[in-house]
């Protein structure tokens, strides 16, 4: 009897022991992704001492200092029709230049569509809050939703405006064919992606600053969606006080463009492996959370997570549930909406492209006070602070002029 109570008793804790190695085996391969270490390293705690200097930037929300004004409820001389297209990043550029021209030519704007990749055409509603788009912008003109019934859109003679268009080029060029139809349909088009300060009439500057930071907001339910994936990031950054990094990387892009010198110490865009030493270089400490645009995952990303091992992307933040709207529907303008505002909520920004996506996000991230913007550099041995985008140091992007 004895004999068998022991055999009992080891084949009990040999069972126990297979369960707790089961155990350690899953907590490795599946939770422990998601809880950083609990002791941060000094490089960490270094990048992210936002009051100590290490990087440069107010932090500070700033106030808007653009017109507020007063509309007439006089009829209007005809109608401005126009769509947003491009990507999220340019739709207030859009925006500035159909008011500017609206109100030149005393027309009411009719609320736009947003054009996304394929030419598919998609509701203002989808990502924008209509309500607050009318309320802002019908400060300076008239905002109709639908289209007046007589007038055929399909038959608009279609004006292509460059941006930060001028008064002379309305009078020149949209005013005739308005005088004529009492309608138009305007283009905007872009040469470069800077968004720096320039000599300009004040009148656009303070539409630029309206469309940009008060009337595209987004939607109860898409806001909601995007806060909830800041919020996801923020909890698993645990060990830096709830701090994330946002890159800007994406190796489709990279993929179709070759990197060039812009000056001595800067390219245009950067690799996994520039990135990645780069961000070791400055400081991160290898247990931060990383947050990357890359749509999907690629397998040349594996470097970047061999180092940061809490590295995320989209599709592993967004909820469950809302895939199949926002991903499956493999819209560009979803994605880079969610793009642009995580990157505009992230503690440090780091892009990988120069392009019109960095300098949207950073103009945003002048609003809300998040002026930590690092770039990266040939420079081998830069700092953290001598990394700091140059739209911050020399106050060169146009959205200082937008806030006091």
């Amino acid at each position: 009897m004895g004999a068998i109570d022991l055999r009992q008793v080891m084949a009990a804790i040999l069972t126990f022991s297979m369960f707790a190695m089961l155990g350690n085996m899953i907590k490795r391969e599946h939770i422990d992704p998601f809880l950083p270490s609990q002791t941060p390293k000094l490089g960490t705690i270094k990048l992210f001492e936002v009051n100590g200097g290490s990087v440069k930037g107010s932090n500070e929300t700033k106030k808007p200092c653009w017109r507020k004004d007063s509309l007439s409820e006089k009829k209007p001389d005809g109608y401005v029709f126009f769509s947003l297209t491009h990507g999220p990043e340019y739709h207030a550029a859009h925006v500035a230049n159909a008011v500017l021209i609206a109100k030149h030519l005393r027309a009411a704007l009719v609320l736009p569509h947003i054009k996304d990749s394929g030419d598919k055409r998609r509701p203002f509603e989808e990502i924008y809050d209509v309500n607050k788009f009318i309320t802002s912008i019908g400060r300076v003109v008239q905002v109709h939703k639908n289209p007046p019934p007589d007038v055929s859109i399909q038959k608009l003679r279609i004006v292509r405006v460059p941006n930060w268009v001028s008064e002379k080029y309305i009078v020149e060029n949209i005013e005739p064919i308005f005088k004529k139809n009492h309608s138009v349909k305007i283009a905007t088009y872009f040469e470069g992606t800077s968004l720096s300060l320039r000599k300009q009439d004040k009148e656009l500057e303070e539409y630029q600053c309206l469309a940009a930071f008060e009337s595209l907001k987004f939607n109860e339910d898409f806001q909601d969606l995007v806060d909830s994936m800041v919020e996801t990031l923020r909890s698993i950054s645990l060990n830096s006080k709830g701090h994330f990094v946002a890159v800007d990387l994406r190796v489709e892009v990279l993929e179709k463009r070759r990197c060039r010198s812009i000056d001595q110490a800067h390219k245009d865009c950067y690799d996994v492996e520039e990135i990645t030493d780069f961000l070791k270089k400055i400081g991160v400490d290898s247990n931060t959370t990383i947050y990357l645009t890359q749509g999907g995952w690629h397998s040349s990303l594996s470097e970047l997570r061999n180092h940061f091992r809490h590295t995320y992307n989209k599709d592993a933040i967004m909820p469950v549930y809302e895939k199949a709207k926002f991903l499956a529907s493999k819209s560009e303008t979803y994605e880079k909406a969610m793009d642009m505002y995580i990157c505009s909520q992230a503690d440090v920004f780091v892009p990988a492209i120069w392009s019109r996506f960095y300098a949207s996000v950073v103009g945003e991230r002048i609003g809300n006070g998040k002026e930590h913007v690092l770039v990266p550099s040939k420079n081998a041995s830069l700092s953290v602070g001598d990394s700091t985008s140059q739209y911050i140091v020399k106050k060169t992007h146009f959205a200082y002029s937008c806030f006091c």
